[in-house]
């Protein structure tokens, strides 16, 4: 056990934005309202899965919807609650805490805010080791965790419990209320056992998010050591060096979807990258080849700072780093490729793993 006070809260957004692949929401808003929370009540626990009970249930908070529109209507933060207390009645259990849904930068902070409010510890696990666009999409669901009963709310105070046969059915209602309620909403769910999310989830994410943040927060002292640094760390690779040339982005069914096109310049000067979005950087086309695919991840990066730069604010012009890492082996499985693998977001392409891609590249 050790205790996230303001310095980790930073560390924590910036790494989460960057395993979130380009989305998972915003992170500054999230990261206000964590350090807000911690300020106000006190350093959240951090517990390793070794640390919690088995028996015992925990269940996560996350924002839902286009991250572009929660740029502009991001929430209150008393929907954490609001979500977490509804599944809580609804199936009578007694949440013991509670821990992020995905490695995403908002949705990494929004369990942190709710732990610090109503003093539970946060559990250093998560269910995707990255983030997804869809509710289905977890490695909890993978291994039989029921999607549902799930909680969702908005700023109005609208709630509602959603029980339904197929985590996919939970995506598709879940999708349409969020719509309605403006773009954006906080959802509750996927609600497990301790000996669940040990076996199950994709643990110690968030001290992984730390620790890549703390070196993207000191690349300024040297950019080169710090990429070097964070690619030995996500077993990654240098994908592309260039410019946005196009940015294609539209909020279509409660999701933001278009294409990134980047001209490469130093080592990759005459060369082309697009990268396709459905909220995260879903896959990347080097020269017309693919270079990355989903479930592996994408991360756009500023050139300069290493920051990430997520779906939802990347603008022409600017200059960044695009890298590419593996995505956890549970994803890596046919179960998991057919969840989330390239043909599932309509992609006529096999998917073949970055490790090899990058090989075949070269």
């Amino acid at each position: 056990m050790r205790l996230i006070d303001e310095s980790a809260i930073k560390n924590i957004a910036i790494g989460a934005s960057f395993f979130g692949a380009g989305g998972g929401g915003n992170p500054y808003y999230g990261m206000l309202q964590a350090v807000a929370a911690v300020r106000q009540y006190g350093p959240v626990k951090l517990l390793d899965v070794s640390e919690i009970d088995p028996a015992a249930w925990y269940s996560p908070v996350a924002g839902m919807g286009a991250p572009a529109v929660g740029l502009e209507k991001f929430a209150r933060g008393d929907e954490y609650q609001r979500v977490f207390d509804a599944v809580a009645q609804y199936t009578g259990h007694h949440f013991a805490g509670t821990f992020p849904i995905e490695a995403g930068g908002g949705n990494s902070l929004v369990p942190l805010t709710l732990a610090a409010t109503m003093n539970l510890p946060l559990v250093d696990a998560d269910s995707m080791g990255r983030a997804f666009p869809e509710l289905q999409m977890s490695t909890l669901a993978l291994a039989g965790v029921t999607t549902t009963p799930m909680a969702i709310t908005d700023v109005q105070g609208n709630t509602s419990i959603i029980n339904t046969v197929t985590g996919k059915w939970a995506e598709r209602l879940a999708r349409a209320e969020t719509v309605e309620m403006g773009g954006t909403a906080t959802v509750s769910l996927y609600a497990c056992t301790g000996a669940q999310l040990r076996d199950h989830g994709v643990t110690g994410i968030v001290t992984a998010c730390e620790l890549v943040g703390s070196r993207i927060r000191d690349a300024h002292r040297d950019p080169e050591a710090a990429l070097t640094e964070i690619l030995d760390i996500t077993h990654g690779y240098e994908l592309f060096t260039g410019k946005i040339i196009d940015v294609e982005r539209r909020t279509e069914k409660g999701f933001n979807v278009g294409e990134i096109k980047i001209d490469g310049y130093d080592d990759y000067e005459g060369h082309k990258l697009s990268v396709m979005i459905q909220n995260e950087n879903l896959i990347a086309i080097r020269d017309g080849q693919p270079i990355t695919m989903t479930p592996d991840l994408i991360e756009i990066l500023d050139a300069e700072t290493l920051e990430p730069v997520t779906t939802e604010v990347i603008k022409y012009g600017k200059r960044v780093r695009v890298l590419g890492t593996p995505a956890d082996a549970k994803w890596r499985t046919p179960a998991g490729i057919a969840c989330v693998g390239p043909r599932y977001f309509h992609f006529d392409y096999d998917y073949v793993p970055l490790e090899q891609l990058i090989k075949e590249a070269k």
